[in-house]
């Protein structure tokens, strides 16, 4: 039974302490009872407030450790406030926002809090899109000269596929990639769409092909370069990224972690219908525990100005 707060309340009420929110991580973890994570043994005591020792291997598991929380210098309390913040608002949270809420001492905590959440908003096995699918890519950034077509050099280029549900739109999927080739869009057409469904393209002819890879492929030529009315779907949903991204995140937004970015996004929108903000806490917090822990080095891996207080996006 899905068990979460429904107003902010009752998540100060319930989560007010280390040990509430270690239960409740607990319980996200192993749903089932403890399971050793180096013998799969289901039996253990308590060593001391945080930690839990199996009676077969005694090996010492942690409810944090391996997940996005491991070694976290901060009271989980916070971190449940961080989710909180994250999750119950539909735009979501800047790093500025998340640091004066929460009276984190430095900008660099913030940025790195959310970086690691957004590394959970990823289910691992998460179920591929399914029926009829429109497919398309799109540039984020400004103008840019000297390029055409779907050529760039300073923009970057995202992969888009959305399920057509009657007029509206089901759920997405969004990727950043490095180019519109075929051996791109395939890849991520398998990736994120089920075998069998049906891929609604316009006429580039990187998409060429779908059918040997087990797809139904319907092609809708472009008219006048318009493709908002060819797949209003796909760019319904970059319409709202764009506006999201300039809205939320002033644009600041670096390559480097525009995958991350997207992923927030695709979790949002793919949630947006939910009837309690509190179960996106609870989602969050599902994944969290699953996901596999990001110390800072590998978030700034890549990126300029790595050793700086402020990081763009």
């Amino acid at each position: 039974m899905e068990d979460y707060p429904r107003t902010l309340g009752e998540m100060e009420a319930r989560f007010s302490s280390e040990g509430a929110c270690r239960d409740y991580l607990f319980g996200l973890r192993w749903p089932d009872g403890f399971r050793c994570p180096r013998c799969r043994h289901d039996q253990a005591w308590p060593v001391g407030r945080t930690l839990y020792q199996c009676r077969r291997c005694a090996y010492k598991a942690s409810v944090t450790a391996g997940t996005i929380f491991e070694g976290t210098r901060k009271p989980l309390v916070a971190w449940f406030r961080a989710v909180w913040l994250v999750t119950s608002q539909k735009t979501g949270a800047s790093a500025l926002g998340i640091q004066r809420v929460l009276g984190l001492g430095s900008y660099k905590t913030a940025w790195v809090w959310l970086q690691k959440l957004r590394r959970a908003m990823v289910r691992p096995g998460r179920e591929r899109l399914s029926g009829r699918v429109e497919v398309d890519e799109s540039y984020l950034g400004g103008p840019e000269e000297g390029t055409r077509g779907r050529g760039t050099r300073k923009k970057a280029l995202i992969a888009v596929a959305a399920e057509e549900d009657g007029k509206g739109i089901g759920r997405i999927r969004m990727r950043r990639i490095p180019s519109a080739a075929a051996r791109e869009l395939h890849a991520f057409v398998k990736d994120t769409v089920e075998p069998g469904s049906t891929i609604h393209t316009d006429g580039w002819n990187s998409y060429q092909g779908l059918e040997q890879e087990g797809y139904q492929h319907e092609v809708t030529p472009l008219k006048d370069g318009k493709g908002s009315a060819v797949l209003p779907r796909v760019h319904q949903a970059v319409s709202l990224l764009k506006r999201w991204l300039m809205g939320t995140h002033q644009g600041a937004v670096s390559h480097e972690h525009l995958d991350y970015y997207l992923d927030e996004f695709v979790f949002r929108f793919n949630r947006r219908t939910s009837r309690h903000r509190g179960k996106l806490f609870y989602r969050l917090l599902q994944n969290a525990v699953r996901a596999e822990p990001a110390p800072y080095s590998s978030l700034v891996r890549g990126v300029p100005g790595r050793g700086k207080q402020r990081h763009k996006g």
